[in-house]
């Protein structure tokens, strides 16, 4: 039996999301020395039934359909948010008011104005919160971000990322939540991942110049009918970083044949890297350093030597998954809430990715460059 102190969970939704969640509850517990012992208290979802399905195939000991009656159980610590977007910042809010830590799928909320109501509600009451931004738990994005902080790319000239999927390239799709304008479309969606990840290889960006565009007008609406779109359904921007590099970032939902193109480019004047979350165990390094003759992208292979990657694997090249990267990032949470580190992306920081979505929509309005604000 453990002597470590019991952190009892509390989950809303059960879909893809709430599921990942999960894994990486399980995942991080065999993996990692954690700070707590992990206990699955009770899942909510919109009919008992459901909530019953998903308690007896996650593990939870209790179901419910009432989240706030989750939120108010005193012996939960954590609050678990996989509920559509348009949810988060009620049930945040909640739980902040009952002294729960909260851990909340991106994006944080749908407008940055009440993202910084969660931020500060969280901020004023000192519960630690997590936003579900996993791709930055990639040992490889780590490993690249060391490279450039430490100059083995030289001055960074050029910067280029990508988030593409095909989810909404068939037309006859139907109009969902993510449809909804209030934060909805595909630079809010999956454009976020893409600058999340700018910030977090290069720093701070300053300036930028949106275009989005919306390329299917209508959708059935499941009544028979269709329903106007207005969001984008492509969301791009020029960046300016506060280093001096300039970029662009593209997020885009109907790039047909593309399932996860997380991607991005990064040029140096001493070398440059590439990378693809499609093949997210690699990393490519290219160095004018190499004599003539030999110039040219080499791999670099996920491995132990990046941690935390010998955790789950004592061999190069077996590679890491999705789950893997959920585990990881729990793992860091939970050292937060248990005070040994800050948090690794909390609401401050979702809150701040919000803030960068919404003026890239206003410069694409505008149709020009627009300060980013602190």
């Amino acid at each position: 039996m453990s002597d470590k102190p019991v952190l009892r969970i509390g989950l809303i939704g059960t879909g893809f999301m709430g599921k990942a969640h999960v894994f990486g509850f399980a995942s991080a517990q065999k993996v990692f020395d954690l700070p707590y012992q992990l206990e699955l208290h009770t899942v909510a979802d919109v009919t008992e039934a459901a909530a019953a399905r998903a308690a007896a195939d996650f593990g939870f000991a209790h179901a419910t359909a009432d989240w706030r009656s989750m939120v108010a159980d005193p012996e939960i610590d954590v609050i678990d948010i996989t509920a559509p977007n348009a949810l988060h910042k009620e049930m945040a809010l909640a739980a902040i008011s009952a002294g729960k830590h909260v851990y909340c799928e991106k994006p944080l909320a749908p407008l940055a104005s009440d993202a910084r109501q969660m931020a500060d509600a969280a901020a004023a009451k000192g519960v630690k919160t997590q936003v579900g931004f996993n791709y930055l738990c990639n040992p490889m994005l780590r490993l690249a971000r060391e490279m450039i902080a430490a100059g083995e790319l030289g001055e960074i000239r050029g910067y280029r990322g990508l988030h593409a999927e095909d989810y909404m390239a068939d037309a006859d799709g139907p109009w969902t939540f993510r449809h909804d304008p209030a934060g909805g479309g595909a630079l809010a969606d999956i454009g976020s991942h893409a600058l999340a990840t700018a910030e977090f290889l290069l720093g701070p960006i300053t300036e930028v110049m949106g275009d989005c565009v919306t390329m299917i007008g209508r959708r059935p609406d499941g009544q028979g009918g269709t329903r106007a779109v207005t969001v984008d359904d492509v969301g791009r921007a020029f960046l300016r970083f506060a280093n001096g590099a300039q970029g662009s970032i593209e997020g885009n939902w109907i790039a047909t044949g593309r399932k996860m193109q997380h991607d991005f480019e990064v040029y140096g004047t001493r070398g440059a890297l590439t990378f693809s979350q499609e093949r997210f165990n690699e990393l490519h390094f290219y160095s004018t350093a190499d004599a003539p003759g030999r110039h040219g992208f080499r791999r670099i292979e996920a491995s132990p030597d990046h941690p935390p990657y010998g955790r789950f694997c004592v061999a190069p090249g077996h590679q890491i998954g999705f789950n893997d990267l959920k585990a990881i990032e729990i793992e860091g949470y939970l050292r937060a809430i248990s005070g040994e580190i800050p948090e690794p992306f909390g609401f401050a920081a979702g809150l701040r990715i919000q803030r960068l979505v919404e003026t890239i929509q206003r410069s694409s309005a505008a149709r020009q460059w627009m300060s980013v604000t602190a």
